[in-house]
């Protein structure tokens, strides 16, 4: 209990599994749902994406990913095939499917359409991600208005920081989302993007993302969820 009234202060930490094998991505959801508040299954790491065992052993929200090598993830198969997987997690009840915005508009359409077909609740992030640097304001407003225009229910805009004033941009793109009365991620990747993903849910995003251990991060500068909760404790 103590951990859910401090999640509802500071933000909520969505932890990311990152297994190769359905039998470790059930033990890592186990410890996902003690320790965090969504989890976030990344099917590209799955030898085999199976969403059935899993969705079984739901306790938290779930979002279902299936991230493109291209895009820092995993997958290099048939997008028909991505595609099946996504509609099956909309079949499951996800409580949210992640996509990329530089996917084709009709995968992004064909999805929703499904939702809506289907009576379904299902929420449908629309990411960006950029892992060389961070764009100015500017661009980084228009790119998040392009992803409000297309339909996201929540908008995750993630870049690296090539120094510390890189976060300043993507921290900016809070307050600008809930004008547009948008829930939104936004934070920065590296070694000089870790203060962003601490402070950004004080500033009031969606949630933050945090990996259960060293060495399974799903991308760079993730920090643990000890690691996050630690930082929240000692800033009171």
């Amino acid at each position: 209990m103590r951990q859910s009234r401090r999640s509802d202060q500071r933000g909520k930490i969505c932890v990311s599994i990152v297994e190769a094998t359905l039998e470790r991505a059930l033990g890592a959801m186990k410890e996902a749902n003690a320790l965090g508040d969504l989890v976030e299954l990344r099917m590209d790491y799955l030898k085999r994406p199976e969403l059935e065992p899993l969705f079984d052993n739901r306790e938290k929200p779930i979002i279902v990913v299936i991230r493109r090598k291209d895009e820092g993830g995993k997958y290099e198969m048939d997008e028909r095939k991505r595609l099946r997987i996504l509609k099956k997690a909309v079949d499951l009840d996800a409580d949210y499917i992640d996509i990329e915005m530089r996917n084709q508009r009709s995968f992004v359409q064909a999805l929703m359409a499904y939702r809506s077909a289907n009576k379904k609740k299902t929420r449908i992030i629309l990411s960006f991600h950029d892992f060389q640097g961070t764009p100015s304001p500017r661009v980084l407003q228009k790119i998040c208005d392009r992803m409000i225009d297309a339909g996201a229910d929540v908008v995750k805009i993630v870049t690296y920081a090539q120094s510390l004033e890189d976060n300043l941009p993507l921290l900016s793109l809070i307050p600008y989302a809930k004008k547009r009365n948008r829930r939104i991620i936004a934070f920065c990747m590296g070694e000089h993007g870790k203060m962003s993903r601490v402070f950004a849910p004080f500033m009031g995003i969606a949630w933050t993302y945090a990996s259960l251990g060293n060495g399974r991060a799903s991308a760079p500068g993730q920090l643990t969820v000890q690691e996050m909760r630690e930082f929240w404790r000692r800033l009171g």
